[in-house]
């Protein structure tokens, strides 16, 4: 019962800490360079998949029951992975929600290998898991070495409820573990 008490108040703690030390990069070629500092970590949501949610007879691993990416939004991932490339940025860990959606951007990306997490699956349509999930990749982070970069491809509620905010399509949100594992936010790009 502690343990429980004490993962809610460091999560708890966690989310506040993120919203308040939040900051928005005043221009792209400084938060690259922001991006390229040992311990950067990145959420980017997926490109651009048009629609809301998902279909009632959603299936993972099934693109035909999903929500899927149009031709902008793969047009977007190749340009944003280019962009990525291009400035030198390399990842040690990169993550994607098993949503097709997200496995493509990452493909489309081209930036390495992509693990899929389940943690990092969207719980839009049962919010029932938004805790449990926060948490995992919270403490998923925190056990990689502390100047690991890692990129983690996932979706508006799963980046929302880390951070407090509301990304658009093919948003990155930079940030770092800081002092007492206080989340900073380092930067929010558009590429």
């Amino acid at each position: 019962m502690r343990s429980c008490i004490r993962n809610t108040i460091v999560a708890l703690t966690f989310v506040c800490s993120f919203v308040l030390h939040s900051v928005k990069a005043a221009d792209v070629p400084h938060s690259l360079d922001i991006w390229r500092q040992p311990g950067v970590h990145a959420l980017m949501r997926h490109a651009i998949a048009p629609g809301t949610g998902d279909p009632k007879n959603f299936v993972i691993g099934d693109c035909n029951t999903q929500r899927n990416l149009d031709e902008a939004g793969r047009n977007q991932a190749r340009a944003i992975g280019a962009r990525v490339r291009e400035a030198g940025i390399m990842f040690d860990v990169i993550l994607s929600s098993q949503w097709c959606r997200c496995l493509e951007t990452a493909k489309l990306l081209g930036l390495g290998n992509v693990t899929e997490t389940p943690a990092l699956n969207s719980f839009f349509r049962d919010g029932s898991n938004k805790k449990i999930q926060t948490d995992q990749i919270i403490y998923r982070l925190r056990a990689l070495p502390e100047d690991s970069n890692t990129l983690l491809i996932t979706h508006q509620v799963n980046i929302t409820a880390l951070t407090g905010v509301y990304p658009s399509s093919g948003e990155i949100i930079l940030f770092r573990f800081g002092d007492n594992d206080v989340l900073e936010m380092l930067a929010r790009l558009t590429l």
